[in-house]
């Protein structure tokens, strides 16, 4: 009997012991050792040395092949295109990748396990120093994108990446980014698991197909090349149509030269492995097609380019329906499109937001069926009407996810871009983009704070991140009320016979002292608690911290003193955005310098100004959509989205229900605040809204696109309906309904009032 207690004690310690087993990949003496296969893809050859690189930081020493390694890399075919698995099997650590891309993934996923930031170059994120490494022998990941293809498109470059590049990093002749640019950017994608680019293609931007190696240097990190919606099959027409030489760009008149124009670049990527071709044609830039009038000739013309590029990929790639081959409806094409535009089946639709995160349209049952699937468009930053937001990346988390998911969804699972002017201010945002393109279910409504929270710790350590992260909510909150960009209340692209240079001037701002006070106050706090956390950094995170948390809090906070405080703050504040400036490109002994414009294109809203508060009653009364007193089935809070925070998804029939009381019989305002959606399926946008059961009132939130009221909405970041309603004194109820899909109420309040103009 005592044997037998003997023996089942050892079984347990052993049980016990091998489930705590470990495999030691550093042994704080000796380099860690890997074994590659002889022949495998340039890509995992960029990544070998990514994470050689990562290794030789962590840990001191690099990286060295062996044949009998602990970490084993191995192409299997087995497993999706782009996925990869790591494990253990008889104390190696086994990474197999389904391509080439998915053993990058695999290798770089395990720089992710010892620590290292994807934005250890791009945000100065120095890694920690350890001596030891170690996996547990029962360890698993397996990984696979939710989207086919996952990137950015390089758009607006013109003060920040352009002029850090060819003057700091890269040096150029005057409007190249170089291939060592790219490369940077490239690797990030790498780390980022994301594996496509729409090159930068503005005005004085050289057109990447002439940046000799440029190609080259994408192939090499498995990054396909596409191009935006005005760039048909590959081409940059900004820099790449010579009007003096070809003549104009007018399918109608000239249409033998497009067509060389496009011939010309089909031959030079013929023998390329990825290709991305965007079809359809729009004018030179961001404009109509040239040499058409009417609506039926626009539509007209365009079936026809379409058709006609058909025949011309067949004729010099091969069959059109093997080719990855991209449609982007948007703006004007839209609207063509929906006339009844053939594009054929095997050719991806790729949908756009409004430029300010509200996806305008998805696929529909019939279009979800397409063999080429559909993709989105999607602004993280944009320069246009109502006003540009090219300075920080502000774009409340809640929103991105929000929009996205609906997009997945909708079965848009082919093609994700995210416009960002610069990667490296676009941070936590493109980050959390393109983690939802590579698995949808990273993140949900009620995690959105959890998953930010987890990047500021990966980051910054759980110390500081414990004390930051309520700060930076805030920070969302604010600028989810208002981007720093908007503070001046200011409008671009206005008639230029009034307006100088078509931009409105800072003047009056629609709020109240009360008001100001509150914002103003809110950001104190915010800095305060930034100026608590910066001693307990690693000093190696100084610089990370600064561009990453820093500069982003105090210049908005600056912004909002500037515009709202008296004229010597105002304009200490803005001595104040200059200097911050100043620090951003010099630090890191001037790795960034020129990256950072506190002024992008000179608009009023950045001068030394500051506005005269208006009078009126204060909106901070209001009642968060979350605080409901009954939901239905299928409401949904979004965390880090709206004034509230924490708005509500409803789905189509959807209620939410609320309880309140007045204190004096008589007449009052019913204000209802909701995220400015789109209907995205051709559809309407209406919600009703009923108290004490009476009969229901409803409003429809569907603007027409750049509205007066649609360029509110997008300013403020909410959507206002009001109705008079007369109460007696005591309890109340609300009923909030969603008649069509995808509402989301962010607030509502009940005041005794006039009407006001929303």
């Amino acid at each position: 009997m005592k044997l037998r207690l003997f023996y089942g004690m050892m079984l347990a310690l052993c049980v016990l012991g091998a489930q705590g087993a470990e495999v030691v990949w550093f042994d704080g003496q000796h380099p860690i050792t890997y074994q590659m296969p002889k022949d495998v893809e340039p890509v995992v050859m960029t990544a070998l040395e990514m994470w050689k690189d990562d290794m030789q930081q962590v840990t001191g020493v690099e990286p060295v092949a062996s044949d009998k390694a602990t970490i084993q890399v191995v192409h299997a075919p087995t497993l999706t295109a782009d996925g990869f698995r790591i494990y253990i099997k008889g104390g190696q650590i086994i990474v197999e990748g389904g391509n080439g891309r998915g053993m990058a993934y695999g290798l770089l996923e395990l720089s992710r396990l010892a620590g290292v930031s994807p934005w250890i170059w791009w945000g100065d994120v120095v890694p920690e120093k350890k001596d030891r490494l170690v996996m547990s022998e029962d360890f698993v990941t397996e990984q696979r994108p939710s989207v086919t293809y996952r990137g950015i498109f390089l758009n607006d470059e013109d003060w920040s990446l352009r002029p850090w590049s060819r003057k700091t990093f890269d040096p150029a002749p005057n409007g190249q980014i170089g291939v060592k640019t790219y490369k940077k950017i490239f690797q990030l994608l790498l780390r980022l698991h994301a594996n496509a680019v729409w090159p930068a293609m503005h005005p004085g931007t050289t057109a990447f197909f002439k940046i000799p190696g440029a190609k080259q240097m994408a192939d090499s990190c498995g990054i396909v090349v596409g191009t935006s919606h005005c760039e048909p099959l590959l081409r940059n027409n900004v820099d790449e149509w010579d009007a003096a030489l070809r003549g104009a760009f007018n399918y109608r008149t000239n249409r033998e030269a497009v067509h060389q124009y496009w011939i010309e670049r089909l031959q030079e990527v013929k023998l390329s492995k990825d290709n991305m071709f965007t079809i359809g044609m729009r004018g030179i830039h961001d404009s109509s097609m040239e040499g058409y009038k009417t609506e039926q000739e626009k539509f007209d013309g365009l079936q026809q380019v379409i058709n006609d590029q058909q025949e011309l990929l067949r004729k010099h790639i091969g069959a059109p329906e093997k080719q990855m081959q991209v449609f982007v409806p948007y703006k004007e094409v839209l609207q063509l499109y929906e006339k009844g535009l053939q594009v054929p089946d095997y050719v991806t639709l790729m949908w756009c937001d409004d430029n300010y995160g509200y996806i305008t349209r998805l696929s529909n049952t019939a279009e979800q069926q397409r063999t080429g699937g559909a993709g989105v468009y999607y602004h993280l930053s944009y320069w246009g009407r109502p006003h540009d937001y090219l300075w920080l990346t502000t774009t409340q988390p809640g929103l991105i996810y929000n929009e996205m998911r609906q997009a997945y969804d909708h079965h848009v699972r082919k093609l994700w871009i995210a416009n960002v002017h610069d990667p490296k201010v676009a941070g936590y945002d493109l980050e959390l983009f393109l983690d939802m393109a590579w698995n949808i279910d990273c993140v949900n409504g009620e995690t959105l704070n959890s998953h930010y929270r987890s990047w500021l710790c990966r980051e910054f350590g759980q110390e500081v991140c414990n004390r930051l992260f309520p700060a930076m909510h805030e920070f969302y909150r604010l600028c989810g009320i208002r981007r720093p960009e908007f503070m001046g209340y200011t409008q671009v692209e206005l008639d230029k016979r009034i307006y100088e240079r078509g931009l409105s001037r800072v003047d009056t701002v629609p709020l109240t002292a009360a008001d100001a006070a509150l914002r103003l106050a809110a950001f104190e706090r915010i800095e305060a608690t930034i100026a608590e956390c910066r001693p307990m950094l690693r000093p190696k995170l100084h610089d990370a911290w600064f561009a990453t948390i820093e500069y982003p809090v105090r210049a908005a906070a600056a912004m909002s003193r500037k515009i709202l405080s008296n004229r010597t703050e105002s304009h200490q504040a803005y001595e104040e955005i200059q200097s911050l400036t100043s620090q951003y490109n010099e630090m890191n002994e001037g790795k960034w310098r020129y990256l950072m414009d506190a002024a992008p294109r000179k608009l009023p809203v950045f001068e030394d100004v500051n506005a005269t508060l208006s009078q009126g009653e204060s909106m901070l009364l209001c009642k968060n959509a979350c605080d409901y007193d009954s939901a239905s089935e299928g409401a949904k809070v979004i965390q880090m989205l709206g004034h509230s925070m924490n708005a509500v998804a409803l789905p189509k029939d959807g209620m939410l229900t609320y309880r309140f009381d007045v204190d004096t019989d008589g007449d009052y305002i019913l204000q209802t605040a909701l995220i400015p959606t789109q209907p995205n399926d051709n559809g309407d946008l209406r919600y009703s809204v009923s108290i004490d059961g009476r009969q229901p009132v409803v409003y429809n939130l569907k603007e027409p696109f750049r509205s007066e009221g649609w360029k509110q909405n997008v300013l403020r970041g909410q959507a206002l309906r009001q109705l008079k309603v007369n109460l007696s004194k005591g309890n109340h109820t609300l009923t909030i309904r969603a008649l069509d899909a995808h509402i989301v109420v962010d607030q509502w309040n009940v005041r005794r009032t006039s009407l006001t103009r929303t």
